[in-house]
Protein backbone atom coordinates (compact mmCIF):
# COMPACT_ATOMS: atom_id res chain seq x y z
CA UNK A 1 0.00 0.00 0.00
CA UNK A 2 1.18 3.54 -0.91
CA UNK A 3 2.67 5.17 2.04
CA UNK A 4 4.01 2.39 3.97
CA UNK A 5 7.13 1.44 5.18
CA UNK A 6 8.86 -2.22 3.77
CA UNK A 7 9.34 -4.66 6.29
CA UNK A 8 13.20 -4.53 7.47
CA UNK A 9 14.84 -7.66 9.27
CA UNK A 10 18.17 -7.35 10.54
CA UNK A 11 20.92 -10.33 11.53
CA UNK A 12 23.58 -9.84 14.22
CA UNK A 13 26.28 -12.63 14.90
CA UNK A 14 27.60 -12.60 18.56
CA UNK A 15 30.67 -14.53 19.60
CA UNK A 16 31.18 -17.28 22.46
CA UNK A 17 32.47 -15.15 25.21
CA UNK A 18 34.28 -16.95 27.65
CA UNK A 19 33.22 -13.84 30.11
CA UNK A 20 30.98 -11.37 30.07
CA UNK A 21 31.88 -8.12 28.06
CA UNK A 22 32.94 -5.26 30.96
CA UNK A 23 29.88 -2.97 31.55
CA UNK A 24 27.75 -5.11 29.50
CA UNK A 25 24.87 -5.86 32.18
CA UNK A 26 24.75 -1.96 32.86
CA UNK A 27 23.84 -1.02 29.73
CA UNK A 28 21.36 2.08 29.96
CA UNK A 29 19.15 0.94 27.14
CA UNK A 30 18.15 -2.09 29.48
CA UNK A 31 15.38 -1.99 31.75
CA UNK A 32 15.50 -3.73 35.29
CA UNK A 33 13.39 -7.11 33.88
CA UNK A 34 15.90 -7.23 31.18
CA UNK A 35 19.02 -6.63 33.79
CA UNK A 36 17.47 -9.39 36.08
CA UNK A 37 16.95 -11.86 32.87
CA UNK A 38 20.64 -11.01 31.57
CA UNK A 39 22.32 -12.25 35.15
CA UNK A 40 20.37 -14.80 35.72
CA UNK A 41 22.45 -16.94 33.08
CA UNK A 42 25.12 -19.19 34.20
CA UNK A 43 26.97 -19.23 30.85
CA UNK A 44 28.16 -15.32 30.13
CA UNK A 45 27.91 -16.07 26.08
CA UNK A 46 23.87 -17.14 26.96
CA UNK A 47 23.98 -13.30 28.51
CA UNK A 48 25.87 -11.77 26.30
CA UNK A 49 23.60 -13.10 23.27
CA UNK A 50 20.95 -12.16 25.37
CA UNK A 51 22.06 -8.59 25.97
CA UNK A 52 23.28 -7.98 22.36
CA UNK A 53 19.80 -9.30 21.24
CA UNK A 54 18.01 -6.59 23.58
CA UNK A 55 20.33 -3.80 22.21
CA UNK A 56 20.07 -4.65 18.46
CA UNK A 57 16.42 -4.81 18.96
CA UNK A 58 16.33 -1.33 20.56
CA UNK A 59 18.91 0.14 18.02
CA UNK A 60 16.39 -0.86 15.24
CA UNK A 61 13.52 0.19 16.58
CA UNK A 62 15.09 3.77 17.88
CA UNK A 63 15.64 4.15 14.40
CA UNK A 64 12.21 3.20 12.65
CA UNK A 65 10.96 5.25 14.91
CA UNK A 66 13.15 8.11 15.27
CA UNK A 67 14.59 8.34 18.49
CA UNK A 68 17.49 7.23 20.45
CA UNK A 69 17.34 3.72 21.44
CA UNK A 70 17.60 4.54 24.74
CA UNK A 71 14.42 5.99 24.98
CA UNK A 72 12.65 2.77 23.66
CA UNK A 73 10.91 0.81 26.21
CA UNK A 74 9.26 -2.44 26.08
CA UNK A 75 5.66 -3.39 27.39
CA UNK A 76 3.29 -6.17 27.17
CA UNK A 77 -0.29 -6.19 24.73
CA UNK A 78 -2.81 -8.77 26.08
CA UNK A 79 -2.39 -12.04 25.31
CA UNK A 80 -4.35 -13.42 22.56
CA UNK A 81 -5.69 -16.41 24.53
CA UNK A 82 -6.65 -14.90 28.12
CA UNK A 83 -6.14 -11.09 27.88
CA UNK A 84 -3.67 -11.52 30.55
CA UNK A 85 -0.47 -9.08 30.12
CA UNK A 86 1.49 -11.44 28.78
CA UNK A 87 0.89 -11.60 24.92
CA UNK A 88 3.56 -10.02 22.36
CA UNK A 89 6.31 -7.59 23.16
CA UNK A 90 5.18 -4.22 22.09
CA UNK A 91 6.64 -0.79 22.06
CA UNK A 92 5.28 2.00 24.84
CA UNK A 93 3.36 4.96 23.70
CA UNK A 94 4.05 4.21 19.99
CA UNK A 95 1.64 3.84 17.14
CA UNK A 96 0.23 0.68 16.85
CA UNK A 97 2.01 0.21 13.12
CA UNK A 98 5.22 -0.16 14.43
CA UNK A 99 5.17 -4.11 15.30
CA UNK A 100 8.21 -5.91 15.21
CA UNK A 101 9.50 -9.39 16.58
CA UNK A 102 13.21 -10.98 17.89
CA UNK A 103 14.81 -14.56 18.20
CA UNK A 104 18.43 -15.27 18.74
CA UNK A 105 19.80 -18.41 19.20
CA UNK A 106 23.62 -19.97 20.12
CA UNK A 107 25.56 -16.76 18.17
CA UNK A 108 22.51 -15.36 16.04
CA UNK A 109 20.11 -12.90 16.80
CA UNK A 110 17.21 -12.15 14.45
CA UNK A 111 15.30 -9.10 14.21
CA UNK A 112 12.16 -7.23 12.37
CA UNK A 113 10.11 -4.55 12.20
CA UNK A 114 7.04 -3.90 9.86
CA UNK A 115 3.65 -2.08 10.12
CA UNK A 116 2.23 -5.25 9.34
CA UNK A 117 1.99 -7.89 12.11
CA UNK A 118 5.46 -10.18 12.15
CA UNK A 119 7.59 -13.10 13.55
CA UNK A 120 10.74 -14.33 13.33
CA UNK A 121 13.01 -16.84 14.37
CA UNK A 122 16.71 -18.51 14.12
CA UNK A 123 17.17 -21.58 15.42
CA UNK A 124 21.06 -23.77 15.65
CA UNK A 125 20.73 -26.91 13.35
CA UNK A 126 19.26 -29.30 15.60
CA UNK A 127 20.56 -32.94 16.16
CA UNK A 128 19.10 -35.70 14.83
CA UNK A 129 17.80 -36.72 18.47
CA UNK A 130 15.71 -33.47 19.17
CA UNK A 131 14.42 -34.26 15.05
CA UNK A 132 12.99 -37.41 16.48
CA UNK A 133 11.81 -36.33 19.73
CA UNK A 134 10.30 -33.23 17.92
CA UNK A 135 8.44 -34.75 14.86
CA UNK A 136 5.31 -36.34 16.85
CA UNK A 137 4.43 -33.06 17.25
CA UNK A 138 3.95 -31.83 13.65
CA UNK A 139 1.28 -31.20 11.67
CA UNK A 140 0.70 -34.96 9.67
CA UNK A 141 1.57 -33.17 6.25
CA UNK A 142 4.78 -31.97 7.49
CA UNK A 143 5.68 -35.04 8.88
CA UNK A 144 4.98 -37.47 5.73
CA UNK A 145 6.86 -34.31 4.04
CA UNK A 146 10.14 -35.56 6.38
CA UNK A 147 9.61 -38.73 6.00
CA UNK A 148 10.57 -38.47 2.36
CA UNK A 149 13.35 -36.52 3.61
CA UNK A 150 16.96 -38.37 2.95
CA UNK A 151 18.73 -38.97 6.42
CA UNK A 152 21.83 -36.47 5.59
CA UNK A 153 19.55 -33.66 5.02
CA UNK A 154 17.06 -34.50 7.43
CA UNK A 155 18.08 -32.58 10.37
CA UNK A 156 18.43 -29.28 8.20
CA UNK A 157 14.91 -29.55 6.39
CA UNK A 158 13.49 -29.95 10.17
CA UNK A 159 15.40 -27.04 11.54
CA UNK A 160 13.97 -25.10 8.28
CA UNK A 161 10.79 -25.64 8.93
CA UNK A 162 10.86 -25.32 12.66
CA UNK A 163 11.36 -21.83 12.40
CA UNK A 164 8.58 -21.13 9.49
CA UNK A 165 6.31 -22.67 12.62
CA UNK A 166 7.88 -20.77 15.12
CA UNK A 167 7.75 -17.44 13.22
CA UNK A 168 4.11 -18.16 12.18
CA UNK A 169 3.04 -18.74 15.86
CA UNK A 170 5.04 -15.48 17.07
CA UNK A 171 3.31 -13.74 14.80
CA UNK A 172 0.32 -15.07 16.07
CA UNK A 173 1.12 -14.14 19.28
CA UNK A 174 0.50 -17.62 20.50
CA UNK A 175 4.00 -18.41 20.66
CA UNK A 176 3.77 -22.43 21.42
CA UNK A 177 0.85 -22.76 23.34
CA UNK A 178 -0.50 -22.88 20.07
CA UNK A 179 -0.05 -26.86 18.93
CA UNK A 180 2.80 -27.05 16.28
CA UNK A 181 0.21 -30.13 14.63
CA UNK A 182 -2.35 -27.21 13.89
CA UNK A 183 -0.82 -25.53 10.93
CA UNK A 184 1.38 -26.29 7.75
CA UNK A 185 4.48 -24.80 7.17
CA UNK A 186 5.88 -27.70 5.07
CA UNK A 187 7.34 -26.90 1.50
CA UNK A 188 4.30 -26.83 -0.15
CA UNK A 189 3.14 -22.70 -0.16
CA UNK A 190 -0.11 -22.73 -1.05
CA UNK A 191 -1.35 -24.86 1.95
CA UNK A 192 0.21 -22.60 4.35
CA UNK A 193 -1.59 -20.34 6.68
CA UNK A 194 -4.41 -18.04 4.44
CA UNK A 195 -3.53 -14.17 4.82
CA UNK A 196 0.32 -14.95 6.05
CA UNK A 197 3.60 -15.00 3.92
CA UNK A 198 6.54 -17.18 5.53
CA UNK A 199 9.68 -16.88 3.78
CA UNK A 200 12.93 -18.60 4.35
CA UNK A 201 16.33 -16.51 5.40
CA UNK A 202 19.46 -17.34 4.35
CA UNK A 203 21.99 -16.83 7.62
CA UNK A 204 24.79 -18.97 7.01
CA UNK A 205 25.74 -22.91 7.04
CA UNK A 206 24.99 -23.64 11.16
CA UNK A 207 21.33 -22.00 11.70
CA UNK A 208 17.82 -21.82 9.86
CA UNK A 209 15.13 -18.64 10.27
CA UNK A 210 12.38 -17.68 9.04
CA UNK A 211 10.28 -14.30 9.07
CA UNK A 212 6.20 -14.94 8.96
CA UNK A 213 4.47 -11.22 7.53
CA UNK A 214 0.85 -10.84 7.71
CA UNK A 215 -0.70 -10.09 4.52
CA UNK A 216 1.99 -9.82 0.98
CA UNK A 217 5.18 -9.68 1.69
CA UNK A 218 7.50 -6.96 -0.71
CA UNK A 219 8.93 -8.48 -3.81
CA UNK A 220 12.20 -7.68 -2.29
CA UNK A 221 13.00 -8.46 1.72
CA UNK A 222 15.73 -7.01 2.10
CA UNK A 223 17.81 -8.44 5.19
CA UNK A 224 20.58 -6.21 6.61
CA UNK A 225 23.70 -7.07 9.42
CA UNK A 226 23.97 -5.39 12.46
CA UNK A 227 27.90 -4.55 13.01
CA UNK A 228 28.19 -5.79 17.30
CA UNK A 229 31.18 -3.68 17.62
CA UNK A 230 29.60 -0.75 16.43
CA UNK A 231 26.36 -1.53 18.14
CA UNK A 232 28.21 -1.51 21.53
CA UNK A 233 30.02 1.55 20.79
CA UNK A 234 27.90 3.86 19.66
CA UNK A 235 24.55 2.30 18.56
CA UNK A 236 25.42 2.26 14.60
CA UNK A 237 24.78 -0.02 12.07
CA UNK A 238 26.73 -1.61 8.99
CA UNK A 239 24.95 -3.02 5.93
CA UNK A 240 26.13 -4.98 3.14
Amino acid sequence: MKGERPPEVWFLRVPPYSGLPPGLLDRPELDDRERRRAASFLRPRDAALYVSAHLALRHVLGTRLGVPSGDVRLTRAPCPGCGGPHGRPVVEGSSPTVRFSLSHSEGMVLVAVAEATVGVDVQRLPGADTVDVCLPSLHPAERAELAREPAGTLCAAFGQLWTRKEAYLKGLGTGLSRSPSLDYLGAHVPRRPDGWTVTDLGCGPHHRAAVALRGAAPAVLPVRRLSLRRLFDDSTADTP
